[in-house]
């Protein structure tokens, strides 16, 4: 055993019971080097989240590899490790038999071996295995990192003895399917909420005869967009550095300050694009097309940035009120009119061509009622808002709750037979 090995065996060994042994990961499992004849099997999906389930219950947006010849062979028991997203926990005991990546690992419990597939799903999964797994992989960087065969054969594991495996996974099915419930009810709650924020703001959106009915260009002085330059992972927080948003900065009407990388202290930039307090910036290209177009107004500036070439500076005309504006491209006949942008032969790769955004239809009251349905938004809006950040708060807690309980339970610090 490795220094490494023992290491994280000490760091366990106070907290298992001396019931328990240890072994190494080579002992119980070997890697499987079976492959498709033709990818006619199901193909999985390795998923931090979720484990190992079937890709036709995802929602994927890469595409699909044409050929699957020579995909992994996965039976049902065997563990599959994402080489390259260990690190996030991307693994998992498979319940079906089917195919995985050939960049994928596969292994099949050894015969014999004391290996109850639902325990030790839990104990892989736990925080600190992946953290393990995390600290032994190999790689230049973090989003680099992989966990290889060798590496992973020769970690130390704790071993139960197979009828308190079986009662542990048992106990954690029971457990984690009661939080599990919990979550899911907070998040029909949270998806309830948005449908009703959507519904008041096009309610107070809905023109009036007195309306006038025109295009976005009418009502803007001017539209920016930034540049691509090679930026750097980390915040622009010393003084004197500059960061160029990313696209995640404007996610579903609100301005994150945080989500940009930081420039190069040689990177020369156009004063023209760094972003003011007051700017109304629009997301113009995202991996996700329910992002596209997303819309907010600058509220507050933490470091000092400039516009990618992924997003829009919108400035308003004097007649137009910029919150009222924000709130126009929030709403439901906008978003109708971006998903039909990015749809089309310009639209490719979920990108909203500027000419599409500035030909959209908008209806606008006098700068007055603009500025008493902005203010009426706001008020409206912050009450809905303040319960789906409750709600997002109380999922999080649910969630290190059941990470918690998985951790407890596959070290031996719950004692499941006293529980029965």
């Amino acid at each position: 055993m490795t220094q490494a090995q023992f290491d994280f065996e000490q760091a366990w060994a106070s907290r298992i019971p001396a019931r328990w042994r240890w072994t190494r990961n080579k002992e119980l499992l070997a890697e499987s080097q079976a492959v498709t004849a033709d990818g006619s099997e199901e193909l999985l999906s390795v998923s931090h989240l979720t484990g190992i389930t079937p890709k036709s219950e995802k929602h994927v947006t890469m595409t699909a590899a044409e050929n699957l010849d020579g995909y992994r062979l996965v039976e049902t028991g065997d563990l599959v490790i994402n080489t390259m997203w260990a690190w996030m926990g991307a693994l998992g005991v498979a319940r079906q038999r089917g195919i995985v990546s050939p960049a994928y690992g596969v292994y099949s419990p050894r015969p014999d071996a004391p290996f109850n597939p639902a325990f030790y799903d839990y104990l892989y999964r736990s925080r600190p295995y992946v953290m393990e797994m995390t600290r032994l992989s190999r790689g230049i960087w973090s989003s680099r990192l992989r966990l290889y065969p060798d590496v992973f054969l020769r970690m130390a594991i704790p071993v139960p003895p197979p009828d308190e495996q079986r009662a542990i996974a048992d106990y954690l099915d029971r457990e984690t399917a009661r939080i599990d419930t919990l979550i899911e009810e907070q998040q029909s709650l949270i998806e309830m909420l948005r449908e009703r924020r959507a519904a008041v703001v096009d309610a107070a959106l809905a023109p009036l005869n007195s309306w006038t009915r025109t295009t976005l260009k009418h009502l803007l002085s001017g539209i920016d967009q930034g540049v691509s330059p090679q930026a750097e992972a980390g915040l622009a927080d010393e003084p004197g550095t500059w960061g160029v948003l990313k696209t995640g900065c404007v996610n579903r009407g609100v301005f994150r300050p945080e989500e940009h990388k930081r420039l190069p202290s040689d990177f020369a930039f156009d004063p023209a694009i760094a972003v003011e307090v007051g700017d109304v910036i629009v997301s113009r290209a995202s991996g996700s097309p329910d992002l596209v177009g997303s819309a907010a107004i600058v509220e507050r500036l933490d470091y000092q940035l400039i516009l990618s070439d992924k997003l829009f500076r919108l400035r308003a005309k004097q007649s137009v009120e910029p919150r009222f504006l924000v709130w126009s491209l929030n709403s439901g006949q906008y978003r109708v009119q971006v998903g039909h942008a990015i749809s089309g032969a310009e639209g490719l790769a979920n990108n909203l061509p500027l000419s599409k955004l500035r030909a959209f239809e908008t209806h606008h009251p006098s700068l007055e009622e603009q500025r008493r349905i902005a203010t009426h938004l706001d008020e409206q809006t912050t009450k809905i808002d303040t319960l789906v950040e409750e709600t997002e708060r109380f999922i999080e807690l649910a969630c290190e709750r059941r990470a918690a309980l998985i951790t407890a339970a596959v070290t031996g610090q719950i004692d499941i037979q006293e529980m029965a």
